[in-house]
């Protein structure tokens, strides 16, 4: 069903990326981002960077098939229960990818001040080579991406209401990304990033 959607694939070295602007039509997205935005338990946590601990400059909220917790940057999330909302755009994604995700990280950006820094989703419970699918909802932000060891490799693109982007292969092994600051006036963005979590012993 794939040929149904645009879809960007930038020729990048060690990485497979799928970029589908248009994977939700806008009043469906325009649906989903006012109901996850009133009925998610948006949190607040607290994040260490560089012995300093500061709130995490944006809310989140994690949800999951099962009860496995997840965590990155000091910061463990027992998931919540999936909502119907996150379900049904989970069995959209799996039009267009095969992964069998376990759990959904819910990021909310309130305004421009909000943002996630330089990172990649490499955890261990994440295994070898996750597929990460990030569904943006709500206002346009830009997202970066550079090489971990090539420093001439690097790419931004806008990320689009009702978006999808897919991160699989290698991708987080050589890659890390950030939705950097911006001083210009953006309005609220929700971020849905779907993940397999595994049992690491």
């Amino acid at each position: 069903m794939s040929f149904l959607f645009d879809v960007f694939e930038p020729k990048l070295p060690d990485a497979t990326i799928r970029y589908y602007p248009n994977f939700l039509a806008k009043d469906v997205a325009d649906s989903y981002f006012s109901e996850l935005l009133d009925t998610i338990p948006w949190q607040n946590d607290p994040i260490t960077v560089f012995g300093k601990t500061y709130p995490q400059p944006r809310m989140t909220s994690l949800h999951g098939h099962t009860t496995d917790p997840y965590g990155y940057s000091g910061i463990v999330m027992q998931p919540n229960p999936m909502t119907k909302p996150l379900k049904e755009i989970e069995t959209k994604i799996k039009t267009l990818c095969e992964e069998r995700f376990t759990t959904v990280l819910l990021n909310l950006y309130r305004t421009g001040k909000d943002s996630n820094g330089w990172h990649a989703d490499d955890e261990p419970e994440l295994g070898q080579n996750p597929v990460i699918a990030s569904v943006s909802l709500g206002a346009e932000r830009y997202f970066h991406l550079k090489h971990k060891h090539d420093k001439t490799q690097r790419l931004k693109f806008a990320l689009a209401h009702g978006s999808l982007l897919l991160m699989e292969g290698s991708t987080q092994h050589y890659w890390k990304h950030q939705v950097a600051k911006t001083a210009r006036e953006v309005e609220p963005r929700i971020n849905l990033t779907f993940r397999k979590v595994l049992k690491v012993h």
